[in-house]
């Protein structure tokens, strides 16, 4: 297998790319029902930290095997900017969880690179053609599908997760750029380092110290995240996001059937409705992305 703290791009394997991203929707399912059911005791702000801190320990072999080579990086400044996103992102998405039927929060989420084309137009110019606005707008009736404004209430819960997703966009952007040069170890890393201090300033104020048997489940949340990490970041490095990114749907099945089995949660119609709405649009967008790629190389450069 690949050591995923090399840098440069890997051999493109599509096969290898889904089966990094299977492993990544599985790790993140379980990882959001556990989070789920120890918030009920454990604020979710305290659970970001620990889930931050001992992420780390995913990564701890490549430490023990290469010493601080995950450590160097030429893109400090940029990695400190995901961090310091990601770690709002995250407040944000793990409030909502510990609020909001889980299947529905996943539903939600997978607005995150609808956002994110939006954000790469605005500010990188990036030119969206006819067809990739007609996803976005397929993406958000499927937001208001799930949300279904004027028959249910539009929740707290429901406005962090949106909220979180815009943010979660930029971090995709940032992503896409630093997974160019960097390792998937050294992006977890520092995902970590930076994360787990900027996370633990809102902890303090609603610290309890957890039982043994609830630090047991932090050390699951927080390594579950960290191998999640580095799934999704080999995925994308491994294949092309077109190709990987229909897997990504599986989530909300598993989450639908764990959620199911743990706490009883039975997702409405609407929910499934709503988020093959707004996964189909995304996955959509990834496909014309890749259309778009090929088409540029496939045209001469003027020199």
């Amino acid at each position: 297998m690949l050591d995923p703290l090399s840098a440069a791009s890997p051999p493109r394997s599509n096969l290898r790319g889904i089966l990094w991203m299977l492993i990544f929707t599985v790790t993140m399912g379980i990882m959001w029902i556990l989070i789920r059911y120890i918030s009920a005791d454990i604020h979710p702000f305290e659970i970001a930290f620990f889930r931050n801190l001992f992420a780390l320990i995913a990564v701890i072999p490549w430490f023990i095997k290469h010493g601080v080579a995950p450590l160097k990086t030429q893109r400090l400044g940029l990695l400190g900017v995901r961090g310091l996103l990601n770690t709002i992102s995250q407040l944000a998405f793990f409030t909502a969880l510990s609020i909001r039927p889980t299947a529905e929060v996943t539903a939600l989420a997978f607005t995150g690179p609808i956002f994110a084309t939006l954000l790469a137009m605005f500010f990188f110019r990036e030119a969206v053609g006819i067809r990739r606005w007609a996803a976005i707008l397929i993406g958000f009736l499927g937001t208001l599908v799930v949300l279904r404004p004027g028959f249910e209430v539009i929740s707290t819960g429901h406005f962090l997760v949106i909220f979180s997703a815009v943010i979660w966009g930029a971090c995709l952007v940032i992503i896409k750029s630093i997974g160019r040069t960097e390792s998937s170890v050294t992006i977890t890393t520092y995902m970590s380092l930076f994360m787990a201090p900027l996370s633990l300033v809102p902890a303090l104020f609603v610290w309890q110290w957890p039982s043994g048997e609830q630090l047991l489940w932090l050390v699951g949340i927080g390594v579950l995240g960290g191998v999640g990490q580095l799934a999704i970041t080999e995925s994308l490095r491994s294949a092309d996001t077109h190709v990987v990114m229909p897997v990504d749907f599986t989530k909300l099945i598993w989450v639908a059937i764990i959620g199911y089995l743990a706490f009883g949660e039975v997702p409405g119609i609407y929910v499934w409705l709503g988020g093959s709405m707004i996964f189909s649009a995304t996955a959509f967008i990834a496909y014309r992305e890749h259309v778009l790629d090929e088409e540029t190389k496939a045209t001469p450069q003027l020199s």
